[in-house]
């Protein structure tokens, strides 16, 4: 399915971060080095195809700007941002240790907005309140994870299969 949901082989899944109310991925967790060697810094990485529109729509009407003066003019906001940063450094760290990606996480974090599907997929994968950018990205997109926008999984296989 995740495959299937990217349109090519899917590389390095150790496991389903997120999941649609359906039941069908959302965010997978990615190894840290894939099996070819490359290291890999995209922990979690966002699969669900309407989700990853509706953040390439957000980032084509500029709210990633929007988000980067919220992330320079609240210290709040800044400091959470820095921790969801160490959080996501953590739970990459569970699974290997690769120093060529040491100490860098997603989407820009800890200190810039970089790609709204990273922190998204994130915010999926930790739950609310863990990355503020992702879960402002989140409520700002027209896709939700309470609703489900799957294709018919069936249909998509069959699909695959022809």
């Amino acid at each position: 399915m995740v495959s299937n949901q990217l349109g090519r082989a899917a590389r390095g899944v150790i496991g389903i971060a997120a999941r649609c109310v359906c039941g069908n991925p959302t965010v997978v967790a990615t190894a840290p080095r894939l099996d070819d060697g490359t290291p890999f810094p995209t922990f979690y990485y966002l699969t669900h195809p309407a989700a990853t529109a509706a953040m390439s729509t957000l980032e084509a009407i500029q709210v990633m700007p929007e988000l980067a003066r919220m992330l320079e003019e609240d210290a709040d906001v800044a400091a959470a941002y820095g921790r969801a940063h160490e959080a996501y450094l953590a739970d990459r760290a569970q699974f290997g240790d690769v120093p060529e990606i040491d100490g860098i996480s997603a989407g820009g974090m800890p200190t810039r907005v970089k790609c709204l599907h990273a922190l998204a997929g994130h915010a999926l994968a930790a739950g609310p309140g863990v990355n503020p950018m992702g879960d402002a990205a989140l409520e700002r997109s027209t896709w939700s994870p309470e609703r489900c926008a799957c294709i018919d999984p069936g249909a998509a296989l069959a699909d695959s299969a022809s």
